[in-house]
């Protein structure tokens, strides 16, 4: 099948208009903050990215309705373009502060540190990359000292990237025959809270702000100051995980804080659809929904593991201490929230064991619900390889004559059905694997060998899940190599690999590279 190149180029220029929006946005912010020599970084940017979405969406204009290949190699090209584009603003803002070219009202820094390391193009271009796929690793030494408008963009790209930046595109231009569900699934989106997609996307925005609005009023009310409680709640929410503070939550040093933001990594961890239905007071979906069951039960078991290995460890004072960093980090890491309240690893010195990093790194891999705003596997996928194993096992034993089924939840699969989704699971774990097993070789290859294994594997492991935990490896000191390296980890682990395997495909056919 030929892959209709004009329809990619299309629906790559909306995307770019809608989220060139997003900068203009972030003018004001600047300007409310009094940061004037920020403002013209985010027109420039805004006007580079919207000037190339205007021209590829004008010049492509007549293609036809974006087809499934289509969806797949826009999905990919549009998280790889938006996060290079989104880099823009931190280059800039370093640039600007340098060079200081504005008279004293613009309130140019005289020096910034945490900024400057932006001064290098690979340094934005990752921070962007790990704000829009939520991920909230940093190239940032000490997010304190950043400029409030930097702040915002940091947590704005998360918050729109946790739904994702081809929904809030399908929001905003969708017309009928557009293409439009076709796009939404490119996202790894399957369930529909109304038969309209426009309606679906709707809901799932007007969800999405009330509980960020919950979340800002939640935090206030626990102690966080205003300007904390707006980004964290965007990134909360959107289980991003950027910080105003370079000790993330554990900053305030506060367990009222702490114990208000699990409950917003936890709703950020269910799927929207039952968000909705919820909200309809249908609550028994609570625990009729199989992936948001195994929310809670993985949640609650992995916290008890956790916290008994730290326990045993005796690393802190009380046992509320132990059972809050445990129940904080295991969330934070299954939700793919990235959060901190404790150091894990300082890079090259050990803090937690390689038992207690392990268990982290298993929440990592799994996530939480498909249909929310996390990374990893998702649950239903691990429940569909396990129940789909055991499935396979019995089949030996069954007669060939038998009806064989598989039930998923309410879900009853007959055999085809069965098989085909058991293959999908099996496919993008299998690749999910091979992946990170690059990953960690590059940055064993590119680091000092004084780093530990195991907290190697952390770092890949939290990139490519979009998670944001670090082990004290990943910084502006990282080698190029292994920046690249995390920067490939973020994209294709936001896209659950497939359109990126669906893009390389095409574009080793179109260049005759397969033999």
């Amino acid at each position: 099948m030929r892959v209709r190149y004009p329809a990619v180029g299309r629906d790559l220029g909306r995307i770019l208009q809608v989220v060139s929006l997003m900068l203009v946005v972030s003018i004001l912010i600047a300007i409310a903050n009094r940061e004037f020599f920020a403002a013209p970084a985010f027109a420039i940017s805004a006007v580079v990215m919207g000037g190339l979405g205007i021209a590829l969406a004008r010049r492509y204009r007549d293609t036809s309705s974006t087809g499934k290949l289509e969806a797949m190699i826009t999905a990919a090209t549009a998280w790889g373009a938006v996060g290079v584009l989104g880099g823009l603003p931190f280059l800039l803002i370093a640039w600007t502060i340098t060079l200081d070219p504005f008279p004293a009202w613009a309130n140019t820094p005289a020096t910034n540190e945490t900024v400057d390391v932006f001064r290098h193009p690979l340094n934005g271009v990752f921070e962007s990359i790990s704000g829009f796929t939520s991920t909230g690793l940093t190239m940032a030494t000490v997010e304190d000292e950043l400029p409030r408008s930097l702040h915002w963009w940091r947590s704005f790209t998360e918050w729109i990237g946790g739904v994702g930046v081809i929904v809030l595109t399908v929001a905003i231009l969708a017309r009928p025959g557009s293409g439009s569900l076709t796009l939404y699934e490119s996202e790894a989106r399957s369930e529909k809270i109304h038969p309209s997609i426009v309606s679906t996307v709707t809901e799932i925005w007007k969800i999405y702000l009330g509980f960020t609005l919950i979340a800002i009023g939640l935090f206030l009310a626990a102690g966080m100051p205003l300007w904390g409680a707006i980004n964290h709640a965007m990134t909360a929410i959107a289980t991003g995980g950027f910080s105003i503070h370079a000790d993330s939550i554990g900053h305030y040093q506060s367990p009222l804080i702490e114990y208000a933001v699990v409950p917003v990594m936890v709703a950020g961890s269910i799927a929207f659809p039952i968000h909705y239905l919820i909200l309809r007071g249908e609550l028994q979906n609570f625990y009729t929904d199989i992936q948001t069951r195994w929310v809670f039960i993985w949640f609650t078991a992995g916290t008890i593991g956790l916290t008994a290995l730290l326990s045993l460890n005796g690393q802190y004072d009380s046992l509320e201490e132990t059972f809050r960093i445990g129940l904080f980090q295991f969330v934070s890491a299954t939700s793919n929230t990235g959060f901190g309240t404790a150091t894990i690893g300082g890079g090259t010195e050990r803090a937690w064991t390689a038992g207690a990093t392990l268990v982290v790194c298993l929440g990592m891999l799994t996530g939480a619900a498909a249909g929310s705003t996390v990374g990893g596997l998702k649950l239903i996928r691990v429940i569909t390889l396990v129940k789909g194993t055991v499935w396979q096992l019995r089949s030996v034993f069954t007669p060939d004559s038998a009806i064989r089924q598989l039930r998923l939840g309410k879900r009853t699969l007959d055999e085809a059905q069965a098989e085909r989704e058991y293959t999908e699971a099996t496919v993008v774990f299998v690749l999910w694997i091979l992946f990170l097993i690059v990953g960690v070789a590059v940055l064993l290859w590119t680091l000092s060998p004084d780093h530990p294994l195991e907290y190697v594997i952390f770092d890949v492991m939290s990139a490519q899940s979009n998670v944001g935990l670090d082990a004290g490896i990943t910084g502006s000191e990282m080698p190029a190599a292994a920046k690249v390296m995390l920067i490939f980890n973020m994209w294709i682990g936001r896209l659950e690999i497939i359109p990126v395997a669906v893009l390389l495909g095409a574009a080793f056919r179109r260049d005759d590279l397969y033999t």
